[in-house]
């Protein structure tokens, strides 16, 4: 993992300031959505902060993941939040059913 990001909106900043970049992490807001199930099974998407392309040409900055049930700690990640927003509902399906 390399490269510190920051949101300006729904928009990915590279952020080489990595004192710039603590500071937002620590009050920024990350989350993408949550959706939490009848059961207690929650599906969250977040905003990273750090590219987990792992040197890959697009950075991955979001993730959704699964938190109980059947598909606990399932993951899917995706470069940007329009795409994480997807994601997120293709999540909440799976877990469905």
């Amino acid at each position: 993992m390399s490269g510190q990001y920051i949101l300006d909106g729904h928009n990915p900043v590279r952020c080489d300031d990595l004192i710039q970049w603590g500071r937002w992490f620590e009050t920024g807001d990350r989350k993408v959505a949550r959706f939490e199930f009848p059961n207690g099974v929650v599906v969250s998407t977040v905003f990273l902060g750090l590219d987990h392309s792992f040197g890959g040409d697009t950075p991955i900055l979001f993730e959704t993941m699964v938190f109980g049930g059947e598909h606990d700690q399932a993951q899917e990640r995706y470069a940007t939040w329009d795409e994480a927003e997807a994601g997120h509902l293709e999540m909440i399906e799976r877990v469905k059913q």
